[in-house]
């Protein structure tokens, strides 16, 4: 058993690990696309797929999934194993993904859905499932990550007892406290460990910490009748905040601005979304299943507004453009890498009054990182080609994060019963990987024959 990496080993994403049975089989593990600097990648599939007998996927955001088109084109005609919800997101991310950065032309997206839709196979948390190959002698499992609905960590036991080897790959792990998904539970064992550490060198803030902060920063913000514009991508965090947003109104005086404050989605991908986070509310946690029942709607509120066409999105622009009305704008793509919050931002980071909320992680070298670099000492930055200065105010929550910050990876490693003989940290910058493995070894040192390894390469 071996494993080869062809992504997020220098940064985090591109997601794609590739687990190898023996010389004939192998498993890959998501196949995701490279964002920010990394996206000067070649997003052609170089690696010999002859031997892959499926493709698991761990969750539906981009950088974990989005090279499947590409993986598909390269001949792969083998299952693509997921959760019931991951299910029913993938094609719609893919489609999206195929639109915005592929092509437009309708046949090619609708062959590519068809193969993929024929390729997936949904499988339950906690379900061993056994390759079909019965030679290979190899089961796998998903588990809950909480990260975003759907989101899951995969269990992969090779061998026959009492000689097993259970491989565990985290893919991306949900923080503890954060609306809607339960904390993910630490596996019972893991012989070999595959960890994210997008956060590995720094914690987050507390949940009453981070919500105390968002209502503080949104009503300093509105009070000149600025926009605030908050980048979010459509799945996960954009859910979150509505459901935060919701119990800030909830619990305000009727008298208060936040009963008159419109909170728009720009997004038609969030909203389809939304609309699957509310069919699988069986996978919430219990705080969110309880406001349900007492007949509070967290992702459904009256003041939310929800923009579809691109027309409506550029009418929205002109009339806060003409307009001082406040109002809280959440779009795609939250590291500002495309998508409609682009537009916002170059309309509206010259302007005083516009406030910019950074709720997730920045990744190096796109144009959020930029904004947050640059905008606190008045600088600028280029949109689409065109210098644009930053006015405006900005501000970063990483309370609101997706990932588990260090305390939760490692509580997701202690947590074992039996602990890994190998980690590979995978998935952050240099700086959080080595803060991380540093960590570990220290938290371990009792631990006999533990080994860590910093993955810089495939």
């Amino acid at each position: 058993m071996h494993i080869k990496h062809h992504g997020a080993v220098n940064g985090v994403t591109g997601s794609c690990h590739q687990l190898f049975i023996n010389d004939s089989a192998s498993l890959l593990v998501d196949c995701g696309l490279f964002q920010g600097e990394e996206s000067k990648h070649d997003l052609n599939i170089e690696f010999d797929i002859s031997t892959l007998k499926g493709l698991l996927v761990t969750h539906c955001h981009i950088d974990h999934v989005g090279r499947i088109p590409y993986l598909l084109a390269a001949g792969f005609r083998g299952p693509i194993y997921t959760s019931l919800a991951s299910a029913k997101l993938l094609p719609m991310v893919i489609e999206d993904a195929l639109k915005v950065g592929v092509t437009r032309d309708e046949s090619m997206i609708r062959t590519c859905l068809k193969l993929l839709k024929r390729q997936i196979i949904a499988i339950d948390f906690n379900q061993w499932h056994v390759l079909d190959d019965l030679q290979l002698k190899t089961k796998f499992r998903l588990q809950r990550a909480g990260h975003i609905l759907g989101s899951a960590y995969i269990e992969i036991e090779l061998g026959s007892k009492p000689n097993t080897h259970r491989v565990v790959f985290s893919g991306d792990l949900g923080a503890p406290y954060t609306p809607l998904l339960p904390t993910p539970k630490p596996p019972y064992k893991a012989d070999t460990l595959v960890i994210e550490s997008t956060y590995g060198d720094k914690n987050h803030q507390g949940r009453k910490e981070r919500v105390t902060m968002l209502k503080k920063v949104i009503e300093r913000a509105v009070s000149d009748n600025g926009v605030v514009l908050i980048p979010a991508f459509s799945i996960g965090r954009t859910q979150e905040l509505l459901y935060e947003l919701e119990q800030i109104i909830h619990a305000a005086s009727k008298r208060s601005m936040w009963h008159t404050l419109k909170i728009i989605v720009d997004s038609p991908m969030a909203a389809n979304f939304t609309t699957e986070y509310l069919h699988f509310k069986e996978l919430w946690d219990d705080e969110a299943k309880k406001r349900i029942n007492q007949g509070r709607h967290p992702l459904d509120f009256s003041q939310l507004h929800t923009i579809d066409t691109h027309q409506e999105h550029q009418a929205l622009i002109n009339f806060l453009d003409s307009k001082q009305q406040p109002a809280i704008i959440i779009a795609a793509s939250g590291m500002c890498s495309g998508g409609r919050i682009v537009n916002y931002l170059a309309r509206f980071l010259p302007d005083k009054t516009t406030d910019v909320i950074f709720v997730g992680y920045q990744g190096e070298g796109t144009l959020g990182r930029d904004i947050q670099t640059y905008g606190p000492r008045g600088g600028y930055v280029f949109i689409n080609n065109e210098k644009v200065t930053i006015n405006a105010q900005i501000h970063t929550i990483s309370g609101y994060s997706a990932h588990a910050d260090q305390t939760g990876l490692i509580k997701f490693v202690t947590g074992m019963r039996k602990k890994p003989r190998l980690i590979k940290i995978v998935h952050g910058d240099e700086q959080a990987k080595q803060t991380l493995a540093k960590k570990l070894e220290q938290v371990l040192g009792k631990e006999i024959g533990i080994g860590i390894e910093i993955v810089v390469r495939g």
